[in-house]
């Protein structure tokens, strides 16, 4: 009889110029992480608004990360500084409610850091893993 091992869920939340194109670029050199990484596809970092963080936790997630452009090199010039910005203060709104800090985070990934996203995601997967599944803001109305 095989225990059901816990496998937390991660949304991704990639720029489509830098982060996605370095999950693309780790897929194509065949690096490993988990694939219970959902990778959502944005324009820009700066584009994921704080209530997209909040839902997806109310959603099921265990963890959310954001990666972006490295500060100066994004695509719509200051993007990544608003991103910045926004995060840190919604970091502080998740700590009010009780959220586990580690549960977030924003990284930095170019395109050509194939090898940089891989290991974040494994990192990140690792340090959700270990604090276990989020039930802070769940819906039960989401559950299957």
């Amino acid at each position: 009889m095989q225990v059901n091992e816990y496998k937390p869920l991660i949304v991704a939340f990639c720029c489509n110029w830098c982060s996605y194109a370095g999950a693309d670029l780790a897929g194509n050199n065949r690096l490993a992480y988990p694939a219970d990484v959902k990778i959502i596809r944005v324009p820009c970092s700066c584009r994921v608004n704080p209530m997209f963080i909040l839902r997806a936790f109310q959603r099921g997630a265990d963890g959310v990360i954001i990666c972006g452009c490295h500060p100066g090199d994004c695509h719509y010039t200051s993007g990544n500084y608003f991103t910045r910005r926004r995060m840190a203060a919604l970091f502080s709104m998740l700590d009010f409610l009780g959220i586990e800090k580690e549960r977030t985070r924003v990284e930095w990934v170019s395109a050509a850091e194939g090898a940089k996203f891989a290991a974040t995601m494994n990192d990140f997967v690792q340090t959700v893993t270990a604090l276990g599944q989020n039930k802070r803001l769940e819906d039960l109305r989401c559950k299957k």
